[in-house]
This record gives structure tokens, sequence and C-alpha cells, in this order.
């Protein structure tokens, strides 16, 4: 091509040699780059499908051999920590060995790094305090995923663990996530057995050995039940008496069963105990009523029936308006 102010011919264009250039770098990266990172990505993948072979493996041994419910639940949470943070390990390092290949230098990024490690450790101490507490956590074995826990102010079954975190889902279905450091006192609630402690108000009238008469005969007819039986590691205890309030006495009745499988063992206790004094007649614990030990006060003639004749029941009437302290009229 000649130039038409010399009439030299004119060299390469700008944009011819850009599109040489950018030509060129696009073969050297399909030709040597490219092949490298496929190389790490697919090292990587195969880290990560031994990480899950070896984790899902440790499960199965674990579920044959297993004695208890609690060892289980343990291996479970120790091989989801660990495979989530061996893929967290993983990807780090595909990350470290790709950088280099599409031409980012590490030096200067970890040169900085360094600079700024001192005020990213400051930030990250919290970070620190998590995944140390949280390593705690598993080498004692103080929960494991599947329990029932009290920690940090909240309370619920814990769905999942990492070093730094656990989640937390109550009963409402509110899923907390609670940072390990954060947990200082934990109360677990379904280690080894559960205790159902029922409080049975009864009214003062009943005769106390009659009543921890019935409440035996309950609790056993429910501990020999086959649909609730199997729950049971004890035979229920009846403490007695437990409380005096007013006119109402207080009987304690403790249920031992497996962990966390008490719920519907107590529920059925409470509804046979609620038949059991009806049939019996015998009144219910209620700290507002007035137990007389010379009988009830006398009731005028024509207050418990209408001009008709017919019975009226007694609580449905309009209540006294005499002070029964003072005798004076309110």
């Amino acid at each position: 091509m000649l130039n038409a102010f010399t009439g030299l011919r004119a060299g390469p264009g700008f944009f011819e040699v850009l599109g040489e250039r950018y030509v060129t770098d696009f073969q050297d990266f399909l030709h040597v780059k490219l092949p490298k990172i496929i190389a790490v990505v697919l090292l990587a993948w195969l880290l990560l499908w031994l990480l899950g072979l070896i984790t899902r493996h440790i499960l199965r041994i674990a579920e044959r051999q297993s004695t208890t419910a609690s060892h289980l639940a343990q291996v479970r949470t120790l091989a989801a920590v660990i495979r989530n943070t061996g893929v967290g390990i993983v990807i780090f390092l595909a990350v470290l060995e790709i950088m280099p290949i599409l031409g980012l230098e590490l030096g200067p990024l970890l040169t900085s790094a360094g600079v700024a490690g001192v005020a990213i450790g400051l930030a990250a101490q919290n970070i620190v305090k998590d995944c140390f507490n949280g390593f705690l956590i598993l080498v004692e074995d103080q929960y494991n995923v599947g329990d029932t826990v009290r920690v940090a102010g909240v309370s619920g079954t814990v769905e999942a663990m990492t070093l730094r975190r656990t989640q937390v889902r109550d009963s409402d279905g509110t899923l907390y996530m609670v940072p390990n450091s954060q947990i200082t006192t934990v109360a677990n609630l379904t280690r080894d057995f559960s205790v159902a402690n029922i409080h049975v108000a009864v009214d003062f009238s009943a005769h106390p050995d009659q009543v921890m008469a019935l409440l035996k005969q309950v609790a056993a007819s429910v501990h020999d039940d086959p649909q609730y039986s199997s729950v049971f590691l004890a035979d229920p205890v009846l403490l007695g008496v437990d409380q005096l309030k007013g006119s109402q006495v207080i009987y304690l009745l403790q249920l031992k069963t497996k962990a966390n499988q008490q719920w519907a063992a107590m529920r059925e206790t409470q509804r046979r105990i609620r038949l059991s004094l009806e049939e019996h007649g015998l009144l219910p614990g209620d700290p507002l009523r007035v137990y007389n030990r010379n009988g009830p006060a006398p009731v005028p003639a024509d207050a418990g029936e209408t001009a008709s004749g017919a019975k009226v029941d007694p609580t449905s009437l309009p209540a006294s308006e005499v002070n029964p302290f003072t005798g004076e009229g309110m």
C-alpha cells in the first residue's frame, strides 16, 4: 500500500499489529495455558471426589459398627467438618496454582498480603476464636448434629456445624447461626437419656394416698403399653407431694426415656391422668379455689333453682357482694 503524500509503501497498521498479537496470545493460551488450567481443575476435582469417597466410606463403617446413636452422630459431625474443611483447602490451593498460569504474579500479592496481614489479623480475631472453639467442641464431643441443645441464649436442634459456626433450628422453625466463639456454656438435652417431669395438681380435698395410687396405676399402664414401652429406660417414679399451693396439692411424676423421645409418652400419661381424675371424681388443683374444712357454706334454698324449679349450675350464680374476710358489703 502506497502513501498518497510520500509515495512510500506504508507498514502494517496499528490494528493489524494488535490483532496479530491477540491471535498469538490466544494461540499461546490454547496450546500452553489452557491445558495446565484443565489439569489443575481435574486434579482438584479428583481430590474432592476422593475426599467425598473417604467420608462416605467412614459413615458406612460407622453405621454398621456404631453401638449408640450418639457415637454415630459424632462420626457424622466429624465427617461433615472434614469434608467442608477439605473442600475449602483444595479450592484455595487450586486458585493459587491457576493464578500464575493466567499471568498474575503471586509475589506482589503475597507482599501486599503481608503488609495488610496485621490489619486483617486484628479484624479476623473472632474468626480464629470461632475455629478454635469449634475444634474444642468437636474434640470434647460437647454436642453433635441432631442433638437438642441450649447455647448462646438459643435452644433447638443442631442442623449443621463447622469449625466456625453452629446452625440451630428451634421448634418454631427459626434457624439461628451461632458463632462458636459465642458458645461458652452448652446444655445438651439429648445426651444418653431424657427425663420428663409431670406436675399433677389435685384439689386439697383429695386424699394423698388415693391420688398417689391412682398416678402410679396410670403411669404403669403407659409404661406397659406396647406403643410406648420401647422408649422407657426405667419404670416411672412418683416422688410424692412436691408442693402445696393454696388449696392445690402438686404431685411430681418422672418418666425416664431414651434421648429426646419423652414427648409422646409424657403427653399420653397426662391424657390418661386427666381421664382417670374425672373417673374417680377428683377435682383438679386450682390456686383460686378456697378449701373449707367444715364443708361448703350453706346456700339459700332458692339460690340453686329458678322460678320454675329447674336446677341451676352454682358456678353460674353471681358473685357475692359481701367481703368474706371482713363481712362488709362491697
